[in-house]
């Protein structure tokens, strides 16, 4: 297993290459970075610390997180460690635990109605801290793993970009690991020992397509190795022409153009 000095290398260089590649933070941004308690978030917010310090731009961060009224959860866990970390935060309690589970039918997952819920306060709460930017912790394998559950089970070619606006145009969305392999996140995660707050709520449901995808994906790596990379390369080199889509790619002006040429 690499050292710390080594996955900290590597997750600066793949977190640098996300923010230059996608023009990800300007000068003078205020970014909300939404911090739930697991690995991912822990480490962005770490990576960012990172850049706020040697990039050649200023930026502020504010740490934000949802207190959704989990039974059990550790309220003084992220005060505690923001605290001491010396990060300017925020902490929002909105009881979405009751909504979701009051709406969501025996049986049926709950993550979906619990992110649509989650990212309407979270995006209400970086306005309100004059915010224009709002960061997630989503990495690598979760933009694999979505653009397969979209292809599989939404019938679409679609997955999370690493930037993009919400719908009312007045907030830009960061991914910053999303070039970052989660292999790396965890093992950075347990040499820096974050205090990790687990989540009760769809952590413990089985069955999961995602869970599906995450198996079936390591599969291939196993049989194929690197298979992740090929896909992400994938999502960066797309031809419309190539596809299906009237959309993205005018097929009739093809037409036009064979007939015409036909003529000479």
């Amino acid at each position: 297993m690499e050292n710390l000095e080594q996955i900290t290398k590597k997750l600066h260089r793949s977190t640098g290459e996300a923010l230059e590649q996608f023009s990800m933070i300007a000068d003078g941004d205020r970014i909300m970075v939404c911090l739930s308690g697991g690995k991912d978030s822990y480490t962005m917010l770490n990576m960012l610390l990172h850049f706020q310090k040697v990039a050649p731009i200023s930026f502020e961060i504010i740490a934000v997180n949802l207190d959704q009224k989990q039974p059990g959860f550790p309220m003084e866990v992220l005060p505690n460690y923001l605290s001491k970390l010396g990060v300017n935060y925020k902490i929002i309690e909105k009881n979405t635990y009751k909504v979701v589970m009051e709406k969501t039918p025996e049986g049926k997952t709950t993550c979906s109605l619990c992110s649509r819920l989650r990212r309407g306060t979270l995006y209400e709460a970086a306005k309100n801290l004059n915010c224009n930017k709002l960061a997630l912790g989503h990495h690598r394998n979760d933009i694999v793993e979505t653009f397969l559950l979209n292809f599989f089970f939404a019938g679409k070619l679609e997955t999370m970009p690493p930037k993009f606006k919400n719908d009312a145009g007045d907030l830009v969305i960061l991914r910053p690991l999303a070039l970052c392999k989660e292999e790396d996140i965890e093992v950075y995660s347990q040499y820096m020992n974050f205090p990790i707050i687990p989540c009760n709520l769809c952590g413990s449901q089985e069955n999961l397509q995602r869970k599906k995808v995450k198996e079936m994906i390591a599969n291939w790596e196993t049989d194929f190795p690197d298979r992740t990379s090929v896909m992400m390369n994938a999502l960066q080199n797309v031809s419309p022409s190539h596809l299906l889509d009237r959309k993205i790619y005018n097929f009739s002006l093809l037409q036009d153009m064979v007939s015409n040429d036909a003529l000479f």
